[in-house]
C-alpha cells in the first residue's frame, strides 16, 4: 500500500513538474521554479497523512532540470534577437546602397542634362551681341555652377558607396514612452538618416522618438561603440546589448565626449515631444470636465429640515 501511495504522490509531481518544463520560457524561470516549490509542498503535505514524501535531493533534481530549460531558451532567444538585429542591419545596408546608387545615378543625370544645356548655351553665346550676349553669359556661368554642384555629388555618392563604414550615429529620446534622461544611442548608413528615425517611432512605442544630434563619421560603427562603452554601466536592458537604450543621461556628457574626438555636432536640448505634450493637455482637460462642479457638490447640510426639528 505504501509503494502504491509513493508511486501516486510521485506520479503527481512528476506531473506538475513536466507541465512547468512545459511552459519555461526565457523570462520566466522564477515563475516556474516558484510553481514547482509549491507543488512539492502541497504534494507533500497530502502525502504526511499517508506517511511518504517526495525528498529534497529529488526536488532539486527537478528545480535543476528547469534551469537547464530556461538557460536552453534563454540561448534560442537570444539567437533569435541576434539574427533580428542582423537582418535589421542587412535591410539598413541594402536601403543604404540602393539610396546611395539612386543618387550617383541621378547625379549623373544631372551632369548630363547641365553639360548639354551648357555646351548649347556656349554656342549660342557664340554667335550672339548685345543683350542677347548678356543674358547667354549669365545662363553660362549659371549652368557652369550647376553642372559643377552635379559632379560633386556625384564624387560624394561614389565616395560613400567606398567608405563601407561610413554613416550616422543618431541620438534620440522618447519621453512619452521611456521617460526623461533616458537615450536610445544607434547608426544608420543611410543618405536619409531620419528615415531610420521615423521607422524606430512605428507601432512598437506609442509616440514617436525625438532627434538630439545626427552625428556623421567616417567609421560610425567605431563612434556608435565608444559612445555605447561609454554608458555601458546605465544601459536600461542589461540582458539584450542590441537594445541600445541608456537610463540617468545628461546631453552634456554625450556632447563632451564627442567634441573630445573632434567631432562638432548641434545638440537640441530639451525634446519637442509634441504627441505626448498635446496627449498630457488633453487628458487635463478630460479630467476637468470628469470633476463636479462647485454648484453640483453636496451641501454640508442634507437634512435641514430635520436639523430644525431637532
Amino acid at each position: 500500500m505504501v509503494k502504491l501511495n509513493e508511486k501516486l504522490l510521485l506520479r503527481a509531481f512528476n506531473g506538475e513538474c513536466d507541465g512547468a518544463l512545459a511552459n519555461v520560457s526565457w523570462n520566466n524561470v522564477t515563475k516556474m521554479e516558484e510553481r514547482i516549490r509549491k507543488s512539492f509542498q502541497a504534494i507533500n503535505k497530502l502525502g504526511d497523512v499517508l506517511s511518504v514524501s517526495v525528498t529534497q535531493e529529488f526536488l532539486q533534481l527537478r528545480l535543476d532540470e528547469v534551469r537547464l530549460s530556461h538557460e536552453y531558451e534563454q540561448k534560442r532567444y537570444q539567437e533569435r534577437e541576434e539574427q533580428r538585429r542582423i537582418r535589421e542591419q542587412i535591410r539598413d545596408e541594402e536601403k543604404a546602397k540602393q539610396e546611395i546608387e539612386n543618387a550617383r545615378e541621378d547625379a549623373e543625370l544631372e551632369e548630363a542634362r547641365f553639360q548639354k544645356a551648357l555646351e548649347r548655351a556656349r554656342e549660342e553665346a557664340a554667335k550672339a551681341t548685345g543683350a542677347q550676349l548678356q543674358k547667354l553669359t549669365e545662363q553660362v556661368s549659371s549652368f557652369e555652377s550647376k553642372l559643377d554642384e552635379a559632379r560633386k555629388k556625384k564624387e560624394r555618392a561614389i565616395s560613400r558607396a567606398q567608405l563601407t563604414k561610413s554613416g550616422f550615429v543618431y541620438v534620440i529620446s522618447n519621453v512619452g514612452s521611456f521617460g526623461g534622461c533616458v537615450y536610445k544611442i544607434g547608426m544608420t548608413r543611410r543618405l536619409e538618416p531620419m528615415e531610420r528615425v521615423f521607422e524606430l517611432g512605428g507601432a512598437s512605442v506609442p509616440f514617436p522618438f525625438d532627434l538630439h544630434a545626427m552625428l556623421y563619421s567616417d567609421n560610425a560603427p567605431e563612434l556608435e561603440n565608444a559612445l555605447h562603452q561609454l554608458f555601458e554601466q546605465r544601459r536600461l536592458n542589461l540582458v539584450n546589448a542590441r537594445r541600445e537604450f541608456y537610463r540617468d543621461v545628461e546631453l552634456e556628457e554625450i556632447e563632451a565626449f564627442v567634441r573630445s574626438r573632434g567631432l562638432s555636432a548641434q545638440f537640441l536640448r530639451e525634446p519637442e515631444a509634441r504627441e505626448y505634450r498635446e496627449t498630457l493637455a488633453k487628458r487635463e482637460q478630460q479630467l476637468s470636465k470628469m470633476a463636479p462642479k462647485e454648484s453640483e457638490k453636496f451641501s454640508d447640510n442634507l437634512f435641514p429640515v430635520a436639523a430644525s426639528q431637532a
